[in-house]
């Protein structure tokens, strides 16, 4: 009955609902930084490309425009990636690049795998087995336009993203939290939406509409990284000092 009334009213208020949905994403990053420390960014990122693979091909329109899944539950990782870069370092927030790639590649192969198998047979099960293989398919059948796309845009987006951020952090000798938060994140967010307009959009489209849709969802992760920015002082303000201790002792 409370799931009905929050459905109902978010209906008509899906901007509201946008908002919600980036602060609660955000919150959940900071609640488990609080919990785990570096571990914890880690598996923001983990959690964050996951949920970006399985509800990224949702479309829905906010503000008239339209948008993606994707778009929304990506925002917490250039927040993990900036926490990383200014709690524990340069080497640090790469080796969580990396390991948020290996992830999207061990995610990509497997679910396609699954998608070899055939649906049961059985009498008593072969509906249900089939509507949910097609359900599957719809949301693995993934083109390998879309895996080069999604996979270089991240990597190539996210090293830029911990290298000027640094370059920025040294240029103002530690100052301004605020603009090395913004500027690296939009610079490196627009980074990945050429990139994944160029590989994934130009070809099915032509090249002003692959622009187009493009530039439609990089203004909402222009205000999702000014959003973040309130989180992102309120966690590096924090003194974790057991959760750094262990991941000290601890090596990939």
């Amino acid at each position: 009955m409370l799931t009905q009334f929050f459905a109902d009213t978010f209906a008509s208020q899906q901007e509201l609902l946008w908002l919600l949905t980036i602060a609660i994403d955000l919150g959940f990053a900071v609640l488990l930084f609080r919990l785990f420390g570096r571990q914890g960014l880690y598996a923001c990122i983990i959690i964050s490309l996951v949920l970006a693979n399985l509800q990224g091909p949702k479309l829905t329109e906010i503000f008239g425009l339209q948008t993606s899944m994707g778009v929304i539950l990506y925002s917490s990782i250039y927040f993990a990636t900036d926490l990383l870069s200014e709690r524990y370092g340069r080497a640090e927030a790469n080796r969580a690049v990396m390991i948020g790639l290996v992830v999207s590649v061990i995610f990509i192969v497997m679910t396609s795998i699954s998608l070899m198998y055939l649906p049961s047979s059985n009498p008593k099960t072969t509906e249900f087995a089939q509507t949910i293989h097609q359900a599957t398919a719809s949301l693995f059948n993934f083109s390998p336009r879309f895996v080069l796309g999604s996979l270089l845009a991240y990597y190539i987006s996210q090293r830029f993203d911990v290298w000027i951020y640094h370059v920025i952090r040294e240029k103002t000798q530690g100052r301004h939290l605020w603009l090395r938060n913004n500027l690296s994140t939009l610079l490196s967010q627009a980074l990945d939406t050429l990139i994944y307009g160029i590989v994934v959009w130009w070809g099915v489209v032509d090249f002003v509409t692959a622009m187009q849709l493009a530039l439609a969802k990089y203004l909402f992760k222009v205000i999702i990284a000014l959003v973040d920015t309130p989180f992102l002082y309120w966690a590096s303000s924090w003194k974790i000092a057991h959760q750094d201790w262990v991941g000290s002792k601890q090596s990939f």
